[in-house]
């Protein structure tokens, strides 16, 4: 059984009976704890369930509701399947024993989904939900920055996250946007931009995630100017004037299709 037929039935069978143990989803679906203990931390990343010690339980409507408001929520459900294509494409430049620093947007919430199946990755990230989400697979190593917790997108920011992010270098950043221009990426939110800023100046290589709709869009908080990116993925070719520009950035544009 695939691991997302085995989680379909998961989330089937916690609709009918509520919740259940780890001990009796593992003994229905004849698999062992730890794999369900994985499947769980899976799906409840993605809002499927709530997972708690020793089991989980279906995810009712009003705690879906109270627990998915906000802008960022609405950003998750937006081109859903386009970041999905997209975090698949990105996760195939890693491999293992490479370093990774991951920012928190939409995107990056799939890519995590993606990189599980790797092994051996060394990841960073400001997301508590990304975090958990790669930590399923032992062999990643994992470091959580702390800091102020924005309760939005749910990720650290600010003045301390920057610090904890100074302490690291890493082989990659990979990063989300807001917005993407013929001179540079940009975003919303200035503590957001902070963010990105100190984790590409700690990286080697920038890996840009972005879905058509952030082309030709304009920002208030400039991230970085082209010529500092390696990659851009993408699921459509930017328009002609973007593709100039990142063609005489020689930027790498991976279209996931």
């Amino acid at each position: 059984m695939q691991p997302s037929e085995r989680q379909d039935q998961i989330v089937a069978m916690l609709g009918r009976a509520g919740e259940m143990t780890v001990d009796e989803l593992a003994e229905a679906l004849v698999v062992s704890r730890e794999t369900i203990r994985r499947d769980l931390t899976r799906l409840d990343a993605r809002g499927k369930v709530r997972k708690f010690h020793g089991g989980a339980r279906v995810m009712t409507i009003s705690t879906s509701a109270m627990e998915m408001e906000g802008p960022y929520a609405l950003r998750l459900a937006q081109n859903a399947e386009a970041k999905r294509k997209i975090a698949q494409a990105a996760a195939r430049l890693f491999q293992a024993e490479d370093s990774l620093f991951i920012d928190t947007g939409s995107t990056t919430v799939a890519m995590a989904e993606a990189l599980v199946g790797l092994e051996a990755l060394v990841i960073i990230t400001n997301s508590p939900r990304i975090a958990a989400t790669v930590a399923s697979n032992p062999s990643h190593k994992v470091f959580l920055i702390g800091g102020a917790y924005g309760s939005d997108a749910g990720e650290s920011l600010g003045p301390l996250a920057l610090e904890q992010i100074g302490k690291f270098r890493v082989r990659h950043a990979v990063i989300t946007i807001g917005a993407i221009d013929a001179n540079c990426v940009m975003d919303f939110d200035l503590q957001e931009a902070e963010v990105a800023k100190a984790m590409i100046e700690r990286a080697d290589r920038v890996t840009v995630l972005a879905d058509h709709s952030k082309f030709d869009r304009r920002a208030v908080f400039e991230v970085v100017p082209l010529a500092r990116i390696d990659t851009l993925v993408t699921d459509v070719p930017p328009g002609e004037t973007i593709q100039a520009a990142l063609s005489a950035a020689g930027i790498d544009v991976i279209v996931s299709g």
